[in-house]
């Protein structure tokens, strides 16, 4: 049997009277505490290992830690690289979305210009000829004169008024410096009238801008013949589709410059016409005459400024009574006003106006003068 073996032949609690049994006793507890010491070694061990184990993990955890740190560093760093990365992109793409606008911004820019002085091609050339003969005499650069512009103005009388320009302005200014004037008619009898500036209201500055109409033209250089045959013809040859023409709204004459202005009813007529200058219109069965086609242009204010003007020469009389004929009491007045007893000067012209009817003056301005005509 094995030593370990707790077995015996002699009864335990004999054997502890014994020395034998002590000894017995002594060697089995001994070997128990032998026992208790490797297993409390082994735990010792056990426990050392595990405190060895306990620390590296420490320190590994520690390690992981101050590299996840580290990683989180570099990471917030990356991403604010990469974030300035981003608004680098953002700006850069602002900045060539602001240069492509711009550039767009031109390219419209100039293809308005070019519409523009296609336009005005179109314009110059759509003006007609006209022959001019220059009677002025010439001189250096520096001599040249101003260009002005003489402007009409349509001036409405009420009645019981006299209009009465003098040919020198302090007549008109003493005229209007007295008011009230006593106009003998005829032995016994007067009439007092009131005199007052007269006010125009003037253009200073018009700007006209200019457009080719789309169903229009304009026929210069005409033969001098019956203005109806005139625009008979040329509406019978400009309707006509083997000429480019089409159907005809409106013939116009127009005296003042010697062209018609013909309108079609579709728009695209006009142009195709226009391309070609001259025409060979069929006046009479022999004959036929060479005329100019141009587009027409219309006209539209885009800036008007007024100014007013008083007449320096011109007064209004005001409170005139229908007491006569019309050219006698018109005689009265510039006999009296004519004068100079009476505060007058030479007169230029008078226009009257009875009581009851109505009547307009025509102004003509001359730089900042006014006149009547």
């Amino acid at each position: 049997m094995s030593s370990e073996e707790d077995f015996s032949l002699v009864d335990p609690q004999q054997s502890e009277d014994t020395l034998e049994g002590v000894h017995n006793l002594i060697t089995k507890q001994k070997k128990t505490y032998d026992q208790l010491l490797e297993e409390q070694k082994d735990l010792r061990n056990s426990r050392d290992d595990r405190r060895e184990m306990t620390k590296q993990f420490k320190q590994r955890t520690e390690k992981l830690t101050l590299d996840s740190k580290k990683d989180e560093l570099s990471y917030r760093d990356q991403l604010a690289q990469e974030k300035k990365k981003v608004d680098q992109m953002k700006q850069e793409e602002s900045d060539l979305m602001r240069q492509i606008q711009q550039v767009q911004d031109a390219i419209k820019e100039e293809g308005d210009q070019n519409d523009y002085l296609r336009e005005q091609a179109d314009v110059i050339k759509a003006m007609p000829d006209k022959k001019l003969v220059f009677k002025g005499a010439t001189a250096k650069g520096a001599d040249w004169e101003v260009f002005e512009m003489r402007s009409e103005v349509i001036y409405p009388m009420e009645g019981g008024t006299a209009l009465i320009t003098f040919e020198e302005e302090d007549v008109a200014q003493n005229i209007l410096d007295m008011k009230t004037h006593h106009v003998t008619l005829v032995e016994d009898c007067s009439i007092t009238v009131e005199s007052r500036a007269v006010q125009l209201m003037l253009p200073s500055v018009v700007e006209i801008d200019s457009s080719v109409c789309p169903n229009r033209i304009l026929v210069s250089n005409l033969p001098k013949m019956d203005e109806e045959t005139l625009k008979n013809k040329l509406e019978i040859h400009f309707s006509k589709s083997k000429h480019k023409g089409g159907e005809v709204d409106e013939c116009e004459y127009l005296p003042d410059s010697g062209t018609v202005v013909i309108t079609f009813v579709e728009d695209h007529i006009a142009k195709c016409l226009t391309e070609t200058e001259f025409h060979d219109v069929k006046m009479d069965k022999r004959n036929s005459h060479r005329v100019r086609v141009t587009p027409f242009l219309n006209g539209k204010i885009t800036n008007l400024k007024t100014r007013m003007s008083t007449c320096p020469r011109t007064v209004l009389l005001t409170g005139i009574p229908q007491v006569m004929e019309r050219e006698t009491l018109q005689d009265l007045l510039e006999i009296h006003f004519q004068k100079t007893n009476n505060g007058g000067g030479e007169i230029e012209a008078i226009v009257y106006n009875p009581l009851d009817q109505s009547t307009a003056a025509v102004f003509r301005s001359v730089s900042d003068d006014a006149q009547e005509e």
